[in-house]
């Protein structure tokens, strides 16, 4: 029996009241069924220098679960890492567990979202000197723009968790049975700052897009990749103007890019792994100011549902080295 809108969303309302909150978050989303599995999608090469990829996602909303594409935001501050959100089994419960910038990526659940994110903390490049250098070993980037790139596939290997059913959780029915290793758990005494807002605007514009949704794409987002956020021109600058992050809002403004979004391309190809790690950096290091310190603020827009369970979705994943 399918429940309707109104119903779902007391269901939410009432599930807020009585979830406790935690040292890492004042409200949970929670769901009586699993996400779906991870649609593939090949990554846009990375447009400038200074933008972090943010693998594309499964969130949930009023209509149930709905794709936030992947994208290219600025990092908030030099030196910063992006921990992506994952869902975990708890309770009988799917729960959210919301994403998060630190000076270390934490753990995610071993979800291989792929493009750096293979599992196990973050392989698709580093800070060098206050610029970001890039993996092409698994990283897309404009190299005629971008001239900070390497290649590293023996980190590559390490860190890649195998999950050929793309799955989107971890742990319950199906799920991936990671535990957080203690590189991971060093994530956890950061101080974090939660998402920008960039990505704050690129997750509510796909939560007003019905094509989002699974229910209408059964898998199948029309829109899986995007190489800004969306609606990023009425984003303002980024706080932090010592970031190597130089995000050009103007630019973008007289660009196509919102229009460049991919639709379940082909998985690309790749060489095979090589036994050692070889650099190339082709730029001196900038010199930026220090990151500032944040606190962690509790996540953002929390809630919580328990609605019946209905078909899982999709049947494909991510062309992500694995």
């Amino acid at each position: 029996m399918r429940i309707s809108r109104s119903v779902r969303l007391m269901l939410l309302a009432l599930l807020v009241a009585v979830i406790p909150a935690t040292s890492h978050a004042g409200v949970f989303i929670s769901v009586g069924f699993a996400p779906p599995v991870l649609p593939v999608y090949v990554q846009p090469p990375c447009p400038e220098p200074g933008l972090m990829w943010t693998p594309g996602y499964w969130a949930y909303g009023p209509d149930g679960y709905y794709w936030v594409p992947g994208a290219w935001v600025p990092a908030p501050y030099a030196g910063a890492l992006w921990t992506p959100g994952y869902w975990g089994w708890s309770a009988s419960l799917y729960v959210w567990h919301p994403g998060y910038w630190g000076p270390h990526v934490g753990y995610y659940g071993g979800v291989n979202y792929g493009f750096g994110y293979m599992g196990i903390g973050f392989v698709g490049g580093m800070w060098h000197g206050g610029v970001f250098a890039y993996n092409t070993a698994v990283m897309r980037v404009n190299t005629t723009i971008i001239h900070t790139t390497y290649v590293d596939r023996t980190i590559v290997e390490r860190n890649t968790i195998v999950n050929d059913r793309h799955v989107a959780y971890n742990g319950g029915p199906g799920g991936i049975n990671h535990v957080a290793t203690a590189q991971e758990r060093i994530a956890d005494h950061d101080q974090h700052l939660e998402r920008t807002s960039f990505q704050t605007q690129h997750a509510n514009a796909a939560m007003h897009d019905h094509s989002a949704y699974f229910s209408a794409n059964h898998g199948h987002p029309a829109t899986t990749v995007s190489s800004r956020p969306l609606a990023a021109e009425n984003h303002p600058a980024p706080a932090h103007a010592g970031s190597s992050a130089h995000f050009n809002a103007n630019a973008h403004a007289n660009t196509q890019s919102r229009g460049q979004s991919q639709t379940h391309a082909a998985p690309q190809s790749h060489a095979a792994p090589e036994s050692r790690a070889t650099s190339q950096y082709h730029a001196a290091p900038q010199t930026h100011a220090a990151p500032q310190s944040h606190s962690r603020p509790a996540p953002q827009e929390h809630s919580a549902s328990r609605p019946e369970n209905h078909s899982g979705g999709g049947h494909d994943s991510h062309e992500h080295e694995r």
